[in-house]
């Protein structure tokens, strides 16, 4: 008669290429990719702010240009974009989206939020209202490119 004898070692051996099987059989069979019940939806935060540059000409006389800063973003079409301007420089800045009905103020030192949403492919313009020209330390323009 014959006896088998279980030792540790061998007991340890078993218990882990049984453990290496049924991951690897998990792996193998389980689903590449699991049923949802929408697309979730993606949200791009933009973030700018305002700036300044000021100095002081030959002759004495101190000029100013406010900018938004980045000058050109460039966003997709037929998403959620989240516009955060920051106010920097400058009281206030009230501005307007070009092709928009889109409008609001950026304060020095606060935050303003603005959710958009192009379904149109082009260039927006972003115009801060207060500086839009040479004559009012502008133009405070900054450029939406919705791709």
């Amino acid at each position: 008669m014959k006896f088998v004898v279980i030792t540790k070692k061998r007991l340890i051996a078993f218990a882990l290429a049984f453990a290496v099987a049924v991951c690897g059989a998990w792996l193998l069979l389980k689903p590449d990719s699991v049923a949802t019940t929408g697309k979730p939806q993606k949200e791009y935060v933009i973030n700018m702010v305002t700036g300044e540059f000021k100095t002081t000409t030959s002759d004495g006389k101190e000029i100013e240009a406010y900018r938004w800063d980045p000058g050109t973003i460039v966003v997709p079409k037929d998403e959620n974009i989240k516009l955060s301007l920051y106010g920097v420089n400058g009281k206030e800045h009230p501005f307007k989206i070009e092709g928009t009905t889109i409008k609001g103020m950026v304060t020095k030192g606060k935050e303003t939020v603005v959710n958009l949403r192009f379904n149109k492919e082009g260039t927006y313009r972003l115009i801060c209202t207060a500086h839009s020209d040479m004559a009012h330390n502008g133009p405070m323009i900054a450029y939406i490119v919705v791709d």
